[in-house]
């Protein structure tokens, strides 16, 4: 089985018509106001990329089931579909803000992910990442969960910095970590 035929398949489990996104998460989109160039890697079904305020919106995602369901909720958005654990077929500072949410955790390289993100940012860009958030001493993860990574605020902040992000901020909200760092 492909790595995309596997998000499909998860997908494929997913009601086609899901409900809002989560408010704390809405909330976190709307605060980032407008920019010109908007990214939002790993952007699923497209409910949280079309709360996103943007003159270009580029979705993308590496599942073709995800993004066909994008692509009625972002019909002036640009999507793509993305090739498992391989660069982003996007410029060098093709972006001002990249949006990664609830996607992190769920990537096998994680490294090449935040490299190739710092890639597309432009310089003094904004990522603007969610992933949820597991205490320290908190319960233990379901291992049947499609999540390959774990972090908390400690873990999340140091993978950032360590991966040449600024940090701005990192606050945990309704069991999510939110995070806006820099380029």
């Amino acid at each position: 089985m492909s790595p995309s035929r596997y998000d499909d398949e998860l997908w494929e489990l997913v009601p086609e018509e899901p409900g809002a996104p989560p408010e704390a998460l809405r909330r976190f989109v709307h605060s980032l106001g407008h920019v010109e160039r908007a990214l939002d890697l790993g952007c699923g079904d497209g409910r949280l990329t079309s709360e996103l305020d943007a003159t270009e919106l580029t979705a993308a995602d590496v599942s073709a089931v995800a993004l066909g369901r994008a692509r009625t909720r972002l019909p002036d958005a640009r999507l793509v579909e993305l090739e498992p654990d391989a660069a982003l077929p996007f410029g060098d500072g093709s972006f001002d803000l990249v949006l990664c949410a609830e996607t992190i955790e769920h990537v096998r390289d994680v490294q090449l992910m935040l490299s190739e993100i710092r890639r597309v940012l432009r310089p003094g860009g904004t990522l603007a990442l969610t992933t949820p958030s597991h205490l320290p001493l908190g319960r233990p993860p379901d291992p049947l969960s499609p999540h390959l990574r774990f972090f908390t605020r400690h873990s999340l902040r140091r993978l950032l910095g360590e991966l040449g992000f600024e940090v701005g901020s990192l606050r945990r909200r309704s069991g999510s970590l939110q995070a806006l760092a820099t380029r």
